[in-house]
């Protein structure tokens, strides 16, 4: 070969050997987000998973891809978003709900899941031992549902001339309903109280929910946990606030909403928890081999301005047990 043709020929092969090099760089992993509730409102949440993830070693769109699944409150849809996921062969699906992680789990037994549950991850099916979880789940659990008895307790202590208490639950979310409902009756007749369910699975059911809750006279409302309820805060605490209703939910934004109290597990550390579980399986970790994690904050929130609105004192040795007074 003479030496022009050979110096041709090494810079044509020199053109080729970035594209190659890029060819055999591994894909990026891809985490599959199934979420229940709408997006809006989730911003925490999803930040506080990514901060996890970080925690792990991870960084979305530098070394990892996330793609975002949400139910926008309808339910019904998790099932098949679950099955796109595992079309799409993504490395991880984190579950962010426990319905969106019974809908993972049906979907799949090889695609590693973690998940967010406000329940018994046992009792609801999704691991059989919280040591050892056993194939292809693992997760975390918050303290919002165990809890609930708590909920009606405190409500109590403020408005404890209240003889009849109302409870809203989600019907459309039954698993979530049921738990919640076990929780308050037990609670409900420990201390004497006439407990009522009232139903809302969409924005329009809650006019009538409210409704029926004057018409039974009820001296209190217990908002149940529930992600459709938690992406309604605004709307709940106003509707509250226009009834003149005490209410109590599980999470801080329905209190700074107007809300009169609001008492359970930090959820946002509950998705930055998964979020580094989620980091782990990245790394090879097994979810067989991952522990069951349970989130141990617990917050009370109090409104000071909506309890003076209602004519309610609240008493300084609950004030003294609250994580912020909300003047």
């Amino acid at each position: 070969m003479r030496r022009r043709d050979f110096i041709k020929a090494l810079t044509a092969s020199a053109a080729v050997w970035p594209v190659a090099t890029n060819a055999q760089q591994p894909a990026m992993p891809v985490i599959g987000f199934l979420g229940a509730p709408m997006a809006r409102g989730r911003e925490p949440f999803v930040a506080a998973f990514r901060e996890g993830l970080r925690e792990a070693g991870f960084v979305e769109g530098y070394n990892v891809a996330i793609e975002y699944h949400w139910s926008e409150g309808h339910y019904e849809r998790l099932p098949a978003m679950a099955a796109d996921l595992v079309r799409r062969q993504v490395s991880v699906i984190a579950a962010t709900s426990t319905q969106a992680a019974l809908a993972a789990k049906a979907a799949t037994t090889t695609i590693p899941i973690v998940f967010t549950t406000s329940g018994d991850p046992v009792e609801l099916g999704l691991v059989t031992n919280l040591r050892r979880p056993g194939g292809n789940v693992t997760g975390v659990t918050s303290l919002i549902l165990v809890v609930g008895s708590k909920r009606l307790e405190l409500l109590h202590e403020l408005v404890p001339n209240a003889s009849v208490i109302a409870a809203l639950v989600n019907p459309a979310n039954p698993t979530l309903a049921e738990i919640n409902s076990r929780e308050l009756q037990a609670a409900a007749r420990t201390l004497g109280l006439e407990l009522h369910f009232l139903n809302a699975s969409t924005e329009h059911d809650f006019d009538g929910a409210f409704a029926k809750l004057i018409q039974l006279r009820a001296g209190g409302l217990v908002i149940a946990p529930d992600p459709f309820y938690t992406s309604r805060n605004e709307q709940l605490a106003a509707l509250t606030i226009r009834h003149a209703v005490p209410a109590i939910h599980f999470n801080r934004e329905f209190a700074v909403a107007g809300g009169l109290l609001s008492y359970g597990g930090g959820s946002p550390d509950t998705y930055r928890l998964a979020g580094i579980y989620t980091g782990r399986v990245l790394r090879g970790d097994k979810p067989a081999d991952l522990p069951v994690q349970q989130g141990t904050k617990l917050e009370l929130y109090i409104n000071l301005r909506t309890a003076k609105a209602l004519g309610i004192t609240v008493p300084q040795s609950v004030q003294s047990r609250a994580y912020e007074v909300i003047e």
